[in-house]
């Protein structure tokens, strides 16, 4: 029996609204999330308050959702400062196949329902 998942890989990338961007962003920053890993081009910065505001969302977002789920339309977050202007768009990019051994050395879970 397999152990594999599936993740989506994601990019979040700056975009600018009419509202002047008050904080270090600029339309089109982005960073890519692949697994666990964030990933940023050589010479790029992130706000960390933003990357905060970012985070919570992003293991959902990574994983096969509903069709129905907000969770799967919702993709534009505003940046936490409320003068800022900007939002983050977080788009899935590509599917990556994962092992759980490869993850954890926690054994799959298996109890009495399948989701856990």
């Amino acid at each position: 029996m397999s152990d594999n998942f599936t993740l989506y890989d994601l990019k979040v990338e700056v975009v600018a609204t009419e509202k002047p961007m008050v904080c270090s962003h600029k339309e089109g920053d982005s960073f890519l999330v692949v697994g666990e890993n964030l990933i940023f081009s050589k010479d790029s910065h992130f706000s960390m308050y933003a990357l905060s505001a970012l985070l919570p969302m992003l293991p959902a977002k990574q994983r096969p959702l509903d069709k129905n789920d907000w969770m799967l339309s919702d993709s534009l977050i505003a940046c936490p400062d409320r003068n800022c202007g900007a939002l983050f768009k977080i788009s899935r990019v590509a599917k990556r196949e994962f092992s759980h051994a490869a993850c954890t050395i926690e054994p799959i879970y298996k109890g009495d329902n399948a989701d856990g």
